[in-house]
């Protein structure tokens, strides 16, 4: 049977100060001398991952959510009472979740389920 791959978090964090602009540059020095380095502003995910767009939010959401909870596509059914075939498809974009779908999904996947809609 296959099993979802867990992706481990990456030591890499993104930190935000607020204090007096006279000292910005020297703080951004201090943190640069301790292996920080200048990140650029985020991007929507639209735009890094232009392959998903056709899928829309809601299905993007869904499957990022089950494969956060180490769920299989099987478990989340089970759980939440919705054929696995019906998952599938709401994962592809090709069926809409609904409002009594996402509430469903949302208490076994431990989360809010306006993100689904």
């Amino acid at each position: 049977m296959l099993e979802p791959t867990r992706k481990h978090h990456t030591d890499i964090v993104e930190i935000h100060f607020r204090g007096p602009a006279a000292k910005k540059d020297e703080a951004a020095k201090l943190l640069e001398k301790l292996g920080f380095e200048k990140a650029e502003e985020s991007v929507p995910w639209r735009e890094a991952f232009p392959e998903h767009q056709e899928e829309g939010y809601p299905a993007v959401c869904l499957r990022a959510a089950r494969h956060r909870e180490g769920l299989t596509q099987k478990d989340l059914a089970l759980g939440s009472n919705i054929p696995q075939a019906h998952i599938s498809l709401m994962e592809r974009g090709k069926v809409a979740i609904g409002v009594t779908r996402a509430k469903k999904l949302a208490k076994v996947l431990n989360t809010n389920y306006k993100m689904f809609l």
